[in-house]
Formats: C-alpha cells, structure tokens, sequence
C-alpha cells in the first residue's frame, strides 16, 4: 500500500501541490483526473522519486521512502511511465524488455509482452528502441517493459497520449487484464472518460489539492457532468 501524507512542492516561487494525502490501496487501480495545471503529473513524478516534495511523507508498505531515488523505488518494485516515452540508442527492444524483467527473458516471453500491447512481436523485437520509432510505438513498448518488471504498483502517466485508436482501444484491454490479476496497484493520471470507467477509484486534483475522491461509480458521473471536456476525451 502506498501512503502521501500531507505531500507540499513548489517550482519557480509556484506552490503545485498543498498538503495532498492520498492512500493508494494494494490491488486497486485509481485514476486521477482534473484540470490541465492542477498537479496531477507532478503528483506522479513525485510518487515515482523523480521530484521530491518540499514536505510531507511518502510510505510503501510502512516504509518511509521520501527520499528514495527513481532507481530505489523501482527496486522495491514501482514503475512509471512517463507521458513522453525515453529514446534509447544502441539497444533493442528485446535487450530493453529484457533489462527491465532483470535479466531473464527469453524471445517469447518478451514476444507475449509486446503482443499484449497490440504491436506484431516479430516485427519489434529485434528493432532499436530509438528515434526510428514513432511516438506511440515507444510508448507501447514502454508499457511493455512495466509489465516485463512485474512491478507491484504502476504508475503511467496520460499513457493515452500520442497514440491511435486502436492502439488505444488495446491499451484499456491491457489495464483491464492487469486489473483482474488484482495483482499489482496501478495509478493512472488521465482525461479519459474510459480509462477513468475501468477504474475502482478515482482522485480529483484542483489547484494543487484533491478536490474529490471515492469509489468510481459514484465521482464519475457528477465529474462528467461538471466537465464536458471529460467525456469528450480533451483535457480539462
């Protein structure tokens, strides 16, 4: 279970995030949604160790990790995503699938990986993971590499983002497959009236605070209700 209390940061004489706490549950998937600018990314960011809070405390599983680094995290077994998906030079796609299970991969495991993310194994596996590659491919790949980890909480961030339809309509499938393993928690931050309806729960960021939180059933329809632009699939 991951624990924010009473999470605080500020850039550029800008105070983002005011007092934040949140419980993400072990095995739940969350959604967190809001106007563009309220704090939801660097909410993400600061779960995943890339920025640290200016006060406050972050708990896995009873641990203080506050001050863990990216890399600590991950080895405790979080993962991010991130909106814009990192290019690599001179690696594949299997070495990269492979580095992030540690080490023990074989082609057809990293094969069902990518075809779980909606991308032909045999015509990825063997290509780099650089800038030959669009957009959406690297994020699915990204995606991929989460799932390679076996990561216990996920975090991806707008993982909708730059992609097509299809691979979009793929990319629910993969959430809701994960879901029902209700093996690892994952938090996604995302505009999307579908992600947010796969979700148990979903969290409101305004202006640095959570406007609103439960059970999804019950926040998504006022929250559709009250911004259009939900529904619609733009950012509000």
């Amino acid at each position: 279970m991951l624990e924010l209390k009473k999470i605080a940061f500020s850039a550029d004489g800008k105070t983002i995030l005011h007092d934040v706490d949140l419980v993400v549950p072990d095995g739940e998937l969350m959604a967190i949604t809001g106007p563009n600018g309220g704090g939801k990314s660097t909410l993400a960011r600061i779960i995943a160790g890339i920025e640290k809070p200016d006060s406050g405390q972050i708990l896995w599983n009873g641990q203080d990790i506050t001050q863990l680094s990216i890399t600590d995290r991950a080895r405790l077994g979080l993962g991010y995503a991130f909106q814009q998906p990192v290019r690599f030079k001179g690696i594949s796609v299997f070495e990269l699938l492979k580095l992030a299970a540690g080490g023990d991969l074989t082609i057809a495991q990293a094969c069902d990986y990518l075809s779980q993310v909606g991308l032909c194994a045999r015509e990825y596996v063997d290509r780099m993971a650089d800038g030959s590659l669009s957009g959406g491919e690297l994020k699915r790949i990204e995606i991929a590499t989460i799932l390679a980890r076996k990561v216990k909480l996920a975090v991806f961030d707008e993982p909708e983002a730059g992609i097509d339809l299809w691979s979009f309509q793929n990319l629910i499938q993969v959430f809701e497959d994960l879901q029902k393993k209700q093996q690892e928690s994952i938090v996604i931050i995302s505009h999307q009236e579908r992600l947010l309806k796969i979700a148990d729960r979903i969290v409101v960021i305004e202006g640095g605070r959570v406007a609103a939180q439960g059970d999804a059933q019950k926040i998504l329809p006022d929250l559709l209700q009250q911004k259009p632009c939900c529904k619609a699939g733009r950012g509000c």
